[in-house]
């Protein structure tokens, strides 16, 4: 699990980590805003193409291969990444290391869903949720001392030593959990899943960018990428060894666990880049300090996630999941009357509710909505939550800045006030986010243990 774990947290901590660094390495390339913002779709995108394939992988090789594969790749992906002379090459690094990151996300949950009987599930997927929340979480304030004192390449080279001692530890320790069938592969269900995800992800992606919802490319890319999963789901259903089994869908408590999943990672993917933007263009924060102020509630997250595994597991999900969904909620109640004039205490205060309740209910939910399947639908549930997820993700984020950014725009418009029109677009997302966190509080009342 340290192998495993390790190396999540560090492709985790690549997602977000250069985001900060986005604006520098746009003057260093001599590209623009919108040809810099690659660096992170990319990371989303290959995510969403690659995770639901993975599902089937799982089942074909041995998790020892699976996870040689995923830290190798992120392991060249990231030196290549370091000593990249040109955006071309810092591009396809990106790739790469998303490409490893998408094996080892599945390739842990299927791990745990192995190793540990149902009762201990939830303290392991506790310290999964650890990762998943720390390395997103960690990523902005690490890099932005990085830059303060070194260069944007030491953003990759400081991660390296924890991707060799992953490998190292794996090739020790790691045994072969998973049982092997003999599946071949669908190369046009490959195409459709490719075509189905990418074209969403890429489609809200270019249309957060450029807030050009309304283009031709943009509209296309998200129809043609809904009809390839369309297409993608009829050839499921009718295939004897289908790629994804969507049969995973006939249990409701998997079909709510991942409606939750989905708003959950909708909301906090957003809410980690709509607060830096908040707290840079409204208040005039440094980056660095920026990054510090959130860390209060990233550590409180850290700490805590073990403690609400091992609730979970001795009390049941409806105990840990319902109050988790309040205390996000109460979160974007106080984040949505933020203003100009806002004390930074009352912004650390509030993200550290916030994030303890994203920490109660993100692990929790995935726990008890893949408990609610039998073992042989594990790597399938995994592989299409952890997609749902990914998506969910880049979709959040092109949604939500979009919005802050047509807000923004048409405060400036009235009132020629910058850190206001930011206060303003920052408090309307955070209404948006309340009004889902709300519904998120509602949907957590139908939760049970499965049986």
């Amino acid at each position: 699990m340290a192998a495993l774990l390790v190396a999540g947290f560090v492709g985790l901590f690549s997602e977000t980590a250069l985001n900060i660094a986005l604006g520098q390495l746009s003057q260093i390339f001599g590209v623009n805003a919108t040809t810099i913002q690659w660096l992170a779709t990319a990371y989303f995108l290959t995510l969403g193409i690659l995770v639901p394939v993975t599902g089937i992988l799982m089942q074909k090789f041995t998790t020892r291969q699976m996870f040689i594969t995923a830290v190798s790749l992120m392991i060249i992906g990231t030196i290549l990444a370091a000593v990249a002379p040109v955006f071309s090459v810092l591009l396809v690094a990106r790739i790469i290391q998303a490409a490893g990151l998408a094996i080892n996300l599945p390739l842990t949950q299927n791990v745990i869903f192995t190793i540990f009987p149902p009762n201990k599930r939830g303290g392991a997927m506790g310290i999964m949720g650890l990762v998943m929340l720390a390395g997103p979480a960690f990523g902005p304030t690490i890099a932005g001392l990085i830059l303060d004192t070194l260069s944007w390449h030491w953003i990759f080279w400081v991660t390296i030593p924890f991707l060799l001692f992953s490998l190292i530890f794996g090739l020790v320790y790691l045994p072969n959990v998973n049982e092997i069938r003999k599946i071949s592969i669908d190369v046009v269900s490959v195409i459709l899943s490719t075509i189905g995800f990418g074209g969403i992800v890429y489609g809200v992606s270019a249309g957060g960018e450029h807030g050009g919802w309304t283009s031709s490319s943009v509209i296309v890319s998200i129809i043609v990428g809904f009809i390839a999963l369309i297409l993608f789901a009829v050839r499921q259903t009718k295939m004897e060894t289908p790629m994804l089994n969507l049969k995973a869908f006939k249990y409701p408590l998997f079909v709510l666990g991942v409606i939750m999943g989905f708003i959950t990672f909708f909301n906090m993917l957003s809410m980690l880049v709509v607060v830096p933007m908040y707290m840079q263009m409204a208040l005039l924060i440094a980056a660095f300090t920026t990054g510090l102020i959130l860390l209060p509630g990233s550590l409180l997250n850290c700490v805590l996630a073990p403690t609400i595994g091992r609730l979970f597991d001795k009390y049941g999900p409806k105990a840990v999941i319902t109050p988790g969904t309040i205390l996000v909620a109460i979160g974007y109640v106080f984040y949505s009357q933020f203003g100009t004039g806002t004390a930074l205490w009352m912004i650390v205060v509030t993200h550290m509710v916030m994030m303890l309740g994203i920490g109660a209910v993100l692990a929790s939910v995935q726990t008890n909505t893949l408990n609610s399947l039998p073992r042989q639908y594990y790597p399938d549930g995994i592989a299409l939550t952890q997609t749902i997820q990914q998506v969910a993700g880049a979709i959040g984020i092109a949604v939500m800045v979009s919005i802050f950014s047509a807000k923004q725009t048409s405060h400036l418009a009235v009132m020629n006030e910058p850190t206001q029109a930011a206060a303003a677009g920052s408090s309307l997302v955070f209404t948006i986010s309340l009004i889902l966190a709300v519904v998120n509080v509602v949907l957590s009342l139908f939760i049970k243990k499965p049986n």
